[in-house]
């Protein structure tokens, strides 16, 4: 069978240790003779998994220990509403860069610093002077490292560099909790959640454990300082393959090329389905673009392996060879 390597943007290929542990465990976890998703989340088994696995995530991170990490549903765009109910008081206004500056008024600025659709990555951390900032780091957590004191708030989807879809990360300062709005729904205050240690209500508790698989594959790898190298070189690669091609093209300005999520075009876009079908034959999946700008796109989160690359490129080289005038 030809090796597969999944290109979707996510939810994501998770890395295959990862894949063949929770295979292996899957009915019979720790020797309890059930599946980690039968057992009670309030079980002192369990709790010391998920305990384990956000002391592994703090020290990915190096999180400071002001900061809470937060274990919820809802994946990103549920963040995206939780935020304001949390942090935006009667009375204030919030900032979102799209473009543009900011107010004085601000409660908080929130950016995304990475963009999947066109494959845009903001490198520089905005300077605030003092207004909290909030980022959605869904498609860019764990691939390099940060500074976590510049920001009041992360939130991340888990379905791209953590683990399976229905789990997302919050990274909150301590001093941003308790002023959510009267009318923030419970499973939505980070309070709350803090406060019960992100078990108010049943935790999404097999992508908690998965989660924290891919926290240790991680450390084994050396870390985040390790993986970003590794990411560098995967993205390096893909776009050296792309300018030095003119059957295809990337319009993005180097700077703020995305090193997770890479677009790229067929010249002759005729030839789209041709490159996808014979895309898959090759076990290179999930490669079409977003259906707003179209033409192909490559997802090289942290599980993607340099080889998946190569072999992207390989089939490039060769399809640009067969199919040009």
């Amino acid at each position: 069978m030809t090796e597969v390597f999944n290109f979707c943007a996510g939810p994501a290929m998770l890395p295959k240790a990862v894949m063949t542990q929770a295979q292996n465990e899957f009915i019979n976890w720790n020797n309890t003779g059930s599946s980690v998703m039968e057992l009670s989340h309030r079980s002192s088994i369990y709790m010391a998994m998920a305990a384990e696995a956000e002391a592994d995530l703090r020290d990915l991170m190096a999180i400071p220990d002001n900061y809470k990490v937060l274990f919820c549903h809802g994946g990103g765009r549920g963040q995206f509403s939780a935020v304001p109910l949390n942090l935006l008081p009667q009375g204030k206004s919030a900032d979102y860069i799209v473009n543009g500056s900011w107010s004085r008024d601000a409660a908080y600025v929130h950016y995304c610093p990475n963009e999947t659709v066109d494959g845009i990555e903001i490198n520089d951390i905005p300077e605030t002077y003092g207004v909290p900032l909030v980022a959605d780091m869904s498609s860019t957590i764990l691939s390099h490292e940060i500074d976590v004191t510049k920001f009041g708030l992360i939130y991340a989807g888990a379905q791209k560099n953590i683990g399976p879809s229905g789990l997302t990360i919050v990274v909150v300062r301590e001093d941003l909790l308790g002023n959510a709005q009267l009318a923030t729904p419970c499973i939505m205050n980070y309070e709350t959640s803090a406060d019960n240690d992100s078990m108010y209500n049943t935790p999404p508790t097999y992508a908690w454990y998965l989660a924290g698989l891919v926290f240790k594959w991680l450390k084994e790898l050396g870390g985040v300082k390790a993986i970003a190298k590794i990411n560098k070189a995967k993205a390096e690669l893909l776009y050296q393959a792309i300018d030095s091609n003119s059957f295809y093209q990337n319009n993005i300005e180097q700077q703020y090329r995305s090193k997770m999520n890479i677009p790229f075009w067929l010249v002759d876009e005729s030839l789209n389905e041709k490159f996808l079908t014979q895309a898959e034959q090759q076990g290179l999946m999930a490669l079409k673009g977003h259906r707003i700008v179209g033409g192909m796109r490559a997802s090289v989160y942290n599980a993607m392996p340099i080889e998946g690359v190569e072999a992207l490129v390989d089939f490039m080289q060769k399809f640009a060879s067969e199919n040009s005038l």
